[in-house]
C-alpha cells in the first residue's frame, strides 16, 4: 500500500523497451542522436508549435532552474506561490543557478490570483537601482497541494505577466496530470494561454529520469544549451533519455499513464469521502491527495504498512491532526485502493 510518490513507481514498460532498442551499437553525443531529433519533432508537434527550442534533462530541478535561469537577470525577482517547488523543494538551486535573483512570493497558499500577482509586481518599482527588477513569472501545474490551475486562471495570470512585459514559466512536472484532468491540448494549456517557457514532466508519469524544456522562443535555445553545459547538465550519453521521452510519448503512452494515475487518485478519493475523521485540504483535482487525520489513525495506518507522506511525528498527542499526502502513479491497482481504504473499517 504505497502512495508516497508517483517518482517512486515503476517505469513504463514502453519506457524501458525503448532504452533497450537504443542500446545497441553507437550514436552521436550530446543531444545530436537522432532519436532526439524525433522527440524535437513529436513535442513541435503535440505542442502545434514547430519553432519550439525542446530540450531534454534528467531531473525536475535541473528543469525549473535552468529555465528560468535563462529568463531571470541576477538583479531580478522571479515571482511564484509560496508553496511552489521552486521555493520550498529546491535547495535555493534557482538562485544559485540564476546567479541570485530573489523569489517574490505571491499569496499565501499554493495558487495564485491576479490580483495577488498585480500587487506583488507593483512592490518592485521600475528603474530603482537599489531594488530587485521584476522577473519572470512562474506557475505550478499540478500546485503543491495538488490542484490545478484552469485554463481561465492560466490566461489571467499571464495576461498580468503581459503587462508588465514579464515572461510567464509553467513547472509541469505533472504537466500530463493537470491537462488530462481539463481534458485540453498541450498547446491550450500553454502558449495558448500565454505560457513563454515549461517543463514537461516524464519522471513523475512513467518514466526514468527525463524532463523536456520547452521555449515557445527559440532565441532563448543557444543561451540555454550553455546553461545547461556550464551547469554540468548536457549528457554526453544523450540517447538515453531520448529513448526515454520518445517511448513516453509514443501511442499515447504519456497521456494513458496520467489518466490512470488520476483514475486511482479519483477512486481513493471516493472511498475517503466516507471516513468521518478525514479532513480534505484542498479538493483533489489530478493525482495528490492532501488531507488531515487524528494522530491515532495515522498511527493505525503506519502499522497496517500503508506508505504515505505524513508532516508530524506518529508518536504525542492521538487526537492531534496531522497532515498526509496520498500520491498514486500510473502503475497503482484498484485492489491496492481498495486493501487501504478497507484498513478504515478493519
Amino acid at each position: 500500500m504505497f502512495f508516497g510518490a508517483d517518482h517512486t513507481g515503476p517505469a513504463l514498460p514502453a519506457v524501458i523497451e525503448a532504452v533497450a532498442r537504443a542500446n545497441t551499437g553507437y550514436m552521436p553525443s550530446y543531444g545530436d542522436d537522432p532519436l532526439m531529433e524525433d522527440v524535437r519533432t513529436r513535442i513541435r508537434t503535440l505542442f502545434e508549435a514547430p519553432q519550439a527550442a525542446v530540450y531534454l534533462v534528467a531531473t525536475g530541478t535541473a528543469a525549473n532552474v535552468l529555465a528560468l535561469a535563462t529568463l531571470a537577470q541576477p538583479w531580478q525577482t522571479i515571482f511564484c506561490a509560496p508553496l511552489a517547488h521552486i521555493n520550498v523543494d529546491e535547495c535555493n538551486g534557482p538562485e544559485f543557478y540564476t546567479g541570485g535573483a530573489k523569489l517574490t512570493l505571491v499569496g499565501d497558499n499554493d495558487k495564485m490570483t491576479p490580483d495577488a500577482l498585480s500587487a506583488a509586481i507593483s512592490k518592485w518599482p521600475r528603474g530603482d537601482v537599489h531594488a530587485a527588477q521584476r522577473g519572470p513569472v512562474h506557475i505550478t501545474q499540478v500546485t503543491e497541494r495538488g490542484r490545478v490551475y484552469s485554463l481561465d486562471e492560466i490566461k489571467a495570470l499571464t495576461e498580468v505577466a503581459r503587462a508588465h512585459d514579464l515572461p510567464t514559466y509553467l513547472d509541469g512536472a505533472r504537466f500530463t496530470n493537470a491537462m488530462v484532468a481539463l481534458d485540453c491540448s498541450p498547446a491550450e494549456m500553454s502558449w495558448k494561454s500565454g505560457i513563454d517557457a515549461l517543463s514537461l514532466g516524464g519522471t513523475k508519469n512513467g518514466c526514468m529520469g527525463v524532463e523536456a524544456v520547452i521555449f515557445f522562443d527559440p532565441g532563448h535555445a543557444w543561451e540555454f544549451e550553455l546553461r545547461r553545459k556550464r551547469g554540468a547538465h548536457l549528457f554526453s550519453k544523450h540517447r538515453y533519455l531520448s529513448a526515454q521521452m520518445q517511448g513516453y510519448l509514443a501511442a499515447g503512452n504519456w497521456t494513458d499513464a496520467a489518466r490512470r494515475a488520476n483514475a486511482g487518485a479519483a477512486r481513493l478519493v471516493a472511498g475517503l469521502r466516507d471516513i468521518p475523521d478525514l479532513q480534505f485540504l484542498a479538493e483533489p483535482q489530478a493525482n495528490m491527495i492532501f488531507a488531515t487525520l487524528p494522530r491515532r489513525v495515522h498511527q493505525m495506518l503506519h502499522d497496517a504498512g500503508a506508505v504515505y507522506g505524513l508532516w508530524g511525528d506518529l508518536e504525542g498527542d492521538a487526537d492531534e491532526r496531522l497532515m498526509m499526502r496520498l500520491v498514486t502513479d500510473w502503475s497503482i491497482t484498484d485492489e491496492l485502493i481498495d486493501q487501504f481504504l478497507g484498513l478504515f473499517s478493519s
